[in-house]
């Protein structure tokens, strides 16, 4: 089995170097990852200029670009062939609800699930990142198990870990996303050299998060599990949209 790692914290981060020690047990492992902190980034593209792709000290591979970068150029122009897995993570942060939205440790994931490949990504749900075994040996048996035996359907997965000892978990289930209030306003402030200057607000809280959403899930230390889709199409409104167009 061959597995394409990625993240959206830098190919120096904690949560990627226990991923990868705990999956190369299980897969012939590749690590292409962004040179820097791409949090937030997205699905987004580099399209304005050319990446270059470097091996560390430590055999991971580095992009100068973001998580959707560094999975394009690896399965498009690296690799040999396909991986049988994307992984993407550890995060180091939740990634639920409306952050999926954000997410660049989901778009890696998502762009080996356009490409053809299995993907899932995985995320410690804490500031501090105590227990990134924990969100570790949870990939590995999830990546076991579709090892094992694969879904009949091409499969997005996006995992939420709650930052406790693996012995304090309650089970895992499957989740649909909950969805926060909006986010908080930017932050004002002045720079140094006395310029206006503006940070992103935080995010807003839960509010959708009852039974069954990824925030009740981890909320009750059990790891949420939630199968995504890529069409944004919203079927309800076809028609409400195709009898406006027709006044």
């Amino acid at each position: 089995m061959r597995i394409l790692l990625c993240n959206d914290d830098g190919y120096f981060a904690p949560g990627i170097e226990h991923l990868a020690r705990a999956l190369s047990e299980l897969a012939e492992i590749t690590v292409v990852a962004p040179e820097r902190d791409r949090s937030g980034a997205s699905n987004s593209l580099t399209l304005d200029r050319p990446l270059s792709l470097k091996r560390a000290a430590n055999g991971f591979y580095h992009v100068n670009g973001t998580p959707t970068d560094c999975v394009h150029l690896a399965v498009t122009g690296m690799l040999d062939g396909l991986p049988d897995m994307v992984v993407s993570g550890i995060n180091i942060g939740a990634n639920m609800g409306d952050d999926t939205i954000y997410s660049g440790t989901v778009a890696a994931a998502t762009e080996g699930f356009l490409l053809g490949v299995p993907s899932m990504a995985i995320s410690l749900c804490s500031k501090t990142g105590e227990h990134y075994e924990t969100a570790a040996r949870v990939a590995s048996e999830l990546v076991g198990m579709l090892e094992r035996q694969a879904l009949r359907e091409p499969v997005l997965l996006n995992v939420n870990v709650p930052d406790v000892p693996w012995e304090q978990l309650r089970g895992t289930v499957v989740t649909r996303l909950g969805k926060r209030h909006k986010a908080e306003p930017v932050v004002r402030t002045l720079s140094p050299r006395h310029e206006t200057v503006y940070w992103v607000g935080a995010a807003g809280a839960a509010q959708d998060a009852g039974e069954g959403t990824d925030f009740h899930a981890v909320q009750n230390k059990q790891v949420s599990v939630t199968p995504l889709q890529i069409d944004l199409t919203h079927n309800a409104q076809l028609s409400l949209v195709r009898g406006w167009l027709l006044q």
